[in-house]
């Protein structure tokens, strides 16, 4: 299962899960997307490659999603696929992302995220596979 959506009252509510912090990172970008539409029916045609600087894996995430989230009002960029992932580890953390998408004028957005929230956002290692969990404001 690569994410999940809990109940929440007035915001959208999901876990992500990975075997590794990057696959986490990757499957909550696209379940983020999936609170708007139905990522199986978005093309692949247009790619964007971007590095994310942060102190925290927290923030980090934070910095990511918000910058996918920039890319739908700046752009009408729509999340397919994740294609690539990195984090690197050193006196700060960094994130090389390339992700691939299309517009959002072929497809039928039921619901936009206003913004990610820190709102009972949590990334722990349990066993073998990380969890993530956000909330969305939308």
């Amino acid at each position: 299962m690569k994410f999940k959506f809990l109940e929440h009252t007035a915001d959208a509510k999901m876990q992500a899960f990975g075997a590794t912090l990057e696959e986490a990172f990757s499957n909550a970008a696209l379940g983020m997307f999936n609170v708007m539409l139905d990522t199986s029916k978005i093309k692949q045609v247009k790619k964007h490659s971007f590095i994310i600087k942060s102190e925290n894996e927290e923030s980090l995430l934070y910095d990511f999603l918000e910058h996918l989230l920039f890319l739908v009002d700046s752009e009408g960029f729509l999340l397919s696929e994740v294609i690539e992932i990195t984090i690197i580890k050193n006196k700060e953390l960094t994130l090389v992302a390339k992700v691939i998408g299309d517009n959002h004028t072929d497809q039928e957005v039921h619901s936009y995220i206003k913004a990610v929230t820190y709102s009972e956002m949590f990334i722990k290692k349990e066993k073998d596979r990380y969890i993530i969990q956000l909330v969305f404001d939308i």
